[in-house]
């Protein structure tokens, strides 16, 4: 019994043995299965390229220091030791930085020993500089004077531009401590900001830094030097200009009074003065700089009022440039519309300040004088008509040298009151010549007036003062804006703040420039382009690419589309620029308007639409002894672009002899305001016999070939060539109409003939166009219900395979689930199979001993064999049984579990 029970417990701990094992491995496969599933069906990371290491972007021979790796801490470390740094702040793939990498070259070949140029890569991901600074434009130059910066440099990428603006950062102000070089300085710079400092009791006196620093703040909003900044260093030569307090600061202007800073009324800060001075300079000229050739800053300008844009090649680096002042002196007088402002208080000393002959004739020089048409009913007109009625300042009180009060209408008026109260002075003149004389007003800040008066032509005096001889009031009639007419003549009374009479042979020969702007109401703006960096600009406005020298003036005027230019065989200069303002400023100004034109097409002998432009538009359009149809377009539109296989259609239908097609582009070519147009595509139709009056296409029209056919024979009055008909015998003439009727009458129907003839044509032209439209269209029906099909069998097999894709991560869930289950289930067992096979080993110890206990007890009592081995047997089962049965239960209920 014991050997029969044996073999079958063993194979069955066996086989317990080997199960986990394979449990093991079931689950180290799904396991495997599980992380390929995922690493297949799951998205890919982006693998990103590290970026190349930076290079040197300036030579190592360079006198630039290269931090090609954003060492923007190393920067300011270095700049700390150097009194004038220019950073270049640089992105290596950027067009700009790289043309502009030879200009900061050669500027740093001739300023490396005084000026100190940092060159930092901003673009390099892993330097300061690209983590501390975020540019969206590249290159940026800063500047810095020791610890004021950084000042951005924001003129034209040019070497000169570049040099020019380091030399200003590195002398921001002029030292004048003579009256020559005060008066050099007055002169040459406009405006100029001079500020006065004793350096005898201190090297930096109070408010000396204020007014440095502000010398540099306005560097960031100038870079041309329209703006120059001095300091004045002697008592003697302050006092020239009325500056007595140190840290006085005084803005010189020409047109209007001098102003000294209101130091109790603004804070004396460097922000202040900049301001100060920006917002209270008189501008003549402005310097323009289109950023790029979609730039608006021109078109902005222009919308100001008419202007005068002057291209000159410019030189920053030029100390004389004789074309700029020329242009500069013009701009002046131009704008000089008070001619009796008193001495300029900037140069009322500058010369022999002692000298009354140097006073008197620079008063003189600014007399407030004003032209008086004297009333009929006045006493001295009954010999004369006309006065000069002037403040003389050269006697009585000595006007202040500053606060200048300027001519205006409260003296004049008060020197009017003055001459009637006091006409008896000029009761005794009886000659024709000129006669003059002063008279006192007690009640004037002046002691003196003078008087000077002529007789002119009544018929002329008596056309500007019509309508108020009724009158006796002590009042004149002025007119604000005097206009020429075309014989020359000026027909009304000046303004009385005009210094100059406009009626020929009341005072000297004045140049007629001289405050011109506020004798018109066409007053100009002038501008001033650099032709080095943009003559394109000049080009577009009319100036020729083949001329040796790059200079050009026009002038534009928006609102009245008039464009005019300067004749480009004429030199640039003063005496043609002023002719040009002047007869600009007529009225009736004879100047020629510009239009800009293309460059002439060659086109073929057969060519079917003929391409216009402004020289040709006469000859093709107006001239021309056919019907023209011109289609106005542009390169940017679209639609326009659209239209021509129509025009090309057309061309081919209507017969050469009679018809042109042509087709203008606006985008290039002007034509006069009456043959322009507000929109793209525009239709215009000139019949042969009437060109002036042109036929427009509707708009609310489609544009296709049977409504342009329909739109020419409408319009069209192009004569047929008429068939004579054949000899009449004798016996029917008397039944024939007149000869002329019947010549009218078939010349008619043959028109309608080669009418009909042209629309059957256009008929069958159109209905195999239609047909081939229809075919088009049939098979394009076709391909979209195909493309629909295709479409909706794509979204079913998207569907299945997104269902699919559902069951199957459905199903790969349950596994591992399961797998799980399957973990626990083993970890289970094994330590259940531990605890068997210590209780099987026990159990087998204790058989053994017992066994060994049965054999000493055989032996020991050979007697009672018999008796006890049934007992032994029944003993031995009950403990084998009792064993199996436990063994069976715990093993049937780890099953069951």
């Amino acid at each position: 019994m014991q050997r029969l029970r044996c073999p079958p417990f063993k194979h069955r701990l066996s086989q317990m043995g080997r199960r986990p094992e394979l449990l093991c491995g079931a689950i180290a496969l799904s396991c495997a299965f599980i992380v390929a599933l995922r690493v297949t069906c799951g998205r890919a990371k982006d693998v990103v390229v590290p970026a190349k290491p930076p290079v040197h972007f300036f030579s190592p021979r360079s006198p630039v220091v290269d931090l090609f790796r954003g060492q923007l801490d190393y920067a300011d470390h270095i700049r700390q030791d150097s009194e004038i740094t220019l950073f270049f702040l640089y992105a290596p793939w950027c067009g700009q930085s790289i043309a502009t990498r030879q200009e900061i070259e050669h500027v740093a070949s001739r300023l490396a020993d005084e000026v100190l140029f940092v060159a930092v890569n901003c673009w390099w991901n892993q330097g300061r500089c690209r983590k501390q600074k975020s540019f969206f434009y590249f290159p940026v130059i800063y500047l810095y004077h020791k610890s004021f910066g950084p000042i951005e440099y924001k003129g034209p990428m040019t070497a000169a531009y570049i040099e020019k603006f380091v030399r200003r950062v590195m002398t921001p102000l002029l030292y004048i401590s003579s009256r020559s070089r005060l008066r050099d300085f007055l002169a040459n710079y406009e405006p100029a900001v001079l500020g006065y400092f004793e350096f005898n009791a201190s090297p930096q006196p109070p408010g000396y830094l204020t007014f440095f620093s502000s010398a540099l703040h306005s560097l960031k909003k100038d870079y041309i030097d329209t703006v120059r900044y001095g300091v004045i260093t002697d008592k003697q030569v302050a006092k020239e200009i009325s500056l007595t307090d140190s840290g006085s600061v005084y803005l010189h202007r020409k047109l209007n009074a001098s102003l000294i800073y209101p130091r109790e009324i603004l804070n004396y800060t460097a922000q202040n003065i900049c301001n100060w001075a920006f917002e209270n300079r008189e501008t003549l000229l402005r310097w323009l700089r289109p950023h790029g050739g979609k730039s608006l800053l021109l078109n902005n300008e222009l919308k100001k009022g008419p202007a005068l844009i002057l291209f000159i090649p410019f030189d920053p680096l030029s100390e004389d440039y004789s074309l700029l002042d020329e242009i500069t002196e013009v701009a002046l007088q131009y704008n000089s519309c008070n001619k009796s402002q008193a001495v300029d208080p900037g140069l009322q000393h500058l010369g022999q300040a002692d000298s009354p002959l140097y006073i008197l004739e620079t008063l003189q020089k600014h007399q407030c004088c004003n032209t008086v048409v004297l009333p009929q009913w006045h006493t001295i007109s009954r010999t004369h008509n006309v006065c000069d009625l002037c403040v003389n300042q050269t006697l009585g009180i000595r006007p202040s040298k500053v606060n200048v009060p300027q001519c205006n209408f409260f003296e004049i008026g008060a020197a009017l009151d003055s001459f009637y109260l006091k006409e008896h002075f000029f009761m005794q003149i009886m000659s024709n010549s000129i006669e003059c004389s002063n008279f006192l007003s007690f009640y004037n800040p002046f002691s003196y007036y003078t008087a000077c008066c002529r007789t002119i032509s009544r018929g002329l005096v008596d056309l500007t003062i019509s309508g108020q001889t009724n009158s006796r009031a002590k009042s004149l009639a002025f007119s604000s804006h005097g206009k020429n007419h075309k014989d020359g003549s000026q027909l009304s009374v000046p303004h009385i703040e005009e210094s100059r009479s406009l009626i020929h042979g009341l005072h000297e020969h004045n140049d007629n420039i001289t405050g011109l702007s506020c004798r018109t109401n066409k007053t100009l703006n002038l501008y001033l382009l650099d032709s080095n960096l943009f003559w394109k600009y000049a080009e577009r406005l009319g100036a020729s690419r083949a001329v040796p020298i790059k200079e050009f003036a026009t002038i534009v005027d928006l609102k009245e589309e008039m464009h005019y230019v300067l004749d480009q065989n004429q030199a640039l200069e003063k005496p043609t620029l002023e002719i040009f303002i002047q007869n600009f400023s007529t009225i009736y100004s004879p100047l020629k308007r510009e239009l800009v034109s293309s460059s002439p097409i060659r086109e073929p002998k057969h060519q079917l639409i003929t391409e216009v432009t402004t020289q040709t538009f006469h000859e093709v359009v107006l001239s021309s002894k056919k019907d023209v149809l011109l289609q106005y377009y542009a390169p940017w539109c679209g639609f326009c672009s659209a239209l021509n296989h129509i025009f090309i259609q057309l061309a081919r239908l209507l017969p050469s002899a009679n018809f042109t097609v042509a087709r203008i582009n606006v985008a290039q070519n002007d034509l006069p305001w009456e043959f322009m147009v507000d929109h793209l595509p525009t239709i215009l139709f000139f019949p042969h016999s009437r060109k002036d009056f042109s036929m427009k296409y509707p708009e609310d029209l489609h544009i296709n070939l049977p409504n342009l056919l329909k739109f020419i024979l409408r319009y069209s009055s192009q004569p047929f060539t008429v068939i004579p008909p054949e000899p009449c015998p004798k016996e029917c003439a008397q039944n024939q109409p007149p000869p002329d009727r019947m010549s009218y009458l078939e010349g008619k129907i043959q028109r309608l003939q080669a009418e009909i003839s042209s629309l059957r044509k256009a008929q069958a032209h159109l209905a195999s166009q239609i047909s081939d439209a229809r075919k088009d269209e049939h098979r394009l029906k076709i391909q979209k219900q195909t493309l629909e099909e295709n479409n909706k069998a794509l979204q079913l097999h998207k569907d299945v395979l997104q269902t699919l894709y559902e069951e199957k991560a459905k199903e790969v869930g349950e596994m591992a689930e399961k797998l799980r289950e399957l973990m626990d289930a083993s970890k289970s067992l094994l330590t259940e199979n531990a605890l068997l096979k210590i209780l099987i080993t026990s159990m087998e110890e204790k058989l053994v001993e017992k066994k060994q206990e049965t054999k000493i007890t055989a032996a020991n009592q050979p007697f009672s064999v018999a008796e006890s081995e049934p007992k032994l047997h029944n003993d031995n089962g009950n403990i084998l049984g009792s064993d199996t049965t436990v063994t069976s239960e715990y093993t049937k209920g780890n099953r069951t579990d």
